[in-house]
């Protein structure tokens, strides 16, 4: 893990095309801007693992409810 410091209006590059600026430091809690191209997505942690659990407990597929399915789809 990289740890660095930096005060309101500083920055830190990722790579060539994200940019995280430092924009207020208030008491405990501090202000952050990303800028990322559309297609990166950008989430704060406790929604990504949200996402992640939703999509564990989406790919548990009961096999009883598979075999409802039909064999076969007309096309």
């Amino acid at each position: 893990m990289l740890i660095l410091s930096r005060k309101p209006g500083e920055s830190v590059v990722i790579g060539e095309n994200i940019t995280i600026r430092i924009l207020q430091v208030k008491g405990d809690s501090v202000k952050i801007g990303i800028e990322a191209p559309r297609e990166t997505t950008v989430h704060r942690q406790e929604v990504y693992e949200a996402i992640m659990q939703e999509n564990r407990a989406a790919a548990k597929v009961d096999k009883d409810i598979v075999s409802l399915l039909p064999s076969k789809i007309d096309e």
